[in-house]
């Protein structure tokens, strides 16, 4: 069975929007929130006046800062799996696991 679609209303950058997804209608709101507001930082800083071109440098920076986010988490997971293998060392044979 699958879960129910949510019809969402949003608003980015002063247009309306219905989106339909799986998400919980807060998630949706949060995640427009978000894009809303990079679109305006870039219109803000003055080099951008057409607001496409500015959806599109916001979706850039977004997308820039989800990279860095999985680079970091990819470093953490690396991180984690040498200091487990470090603890197992100190674990009883019987305890070590695979």
């Amino acid at each position: 069975m699958s879960a129910p679609k949510h019809s969402t209303k949003i608003s980015i950058y002063g247009e309306e929007y219905t989106i339909k997804s799986d998400a919980l209608p807060e998630h949706t709101q949060a995640v427009a929130a978000y894009v809303d507001r990079a679109i305006k930082q870039v219109m803000a800083s003055g080099a951008v006046v057409d607001s496409h071109r500015a959806a599109i440098l916001a979706a850039l920076s977004i997308t820039d800062e989800l990279f860095k986010e999985r680079s970091g988490n990819d470093e953490m997971a690396r991180e984690m799996h040498s200091l487990s293998g470090e603890l197992r060392r100190w674990l009883p044979p019987a305890k070590r696991g695979a």
